[in-house]
């Protein structure tokens, strides 16, 4: 995918950038490279392979250090809710605004 000195036009409209030609053809220049980038990596084959959890882990076991997911805040549903206009079954109840 190559893009066009139009499309970076329009991207700059879009975005409300006002672009000197000579920024406009950098742009194109370097949004051109990355997309280049884009299509090599696309063109790797990566059937059978594993998704990493880390990238360093394809060089060394990796060890997250995630901790337990363990409450540690008390349940104040009743505390909270004692001030909202309606509550049903522990559910915020708020007025329709969708059609």
């Amino acid at each position: 995918m190559a893009l066009t000195s139009q499309d970076i036009a329009r991207i700059a409209n879009l975005a409300r950038l006002e672009l000197q030609p000579a920024e406009s053809e950098r742009m194109l220049t370097q949004l051109n490279g990355f997309f280049d980038i884009v299509e090599k990596m696309r063109a790797v084959d990566t059937t059978g392979l594993e998704p990493l959890a880390h990238p360093v882990a394809a060089i060394q076991e990796v060890a997250l250090r995630l901790r337990d997911d363990i409450a540690s805040e008390p349940n104040q549903r009743e505390a909270n809710q004692q001030s909202a206009p309606a509550v049903e079954r522990g559910l915020f109840l708020v007025p329709k605004v969708i059609e």
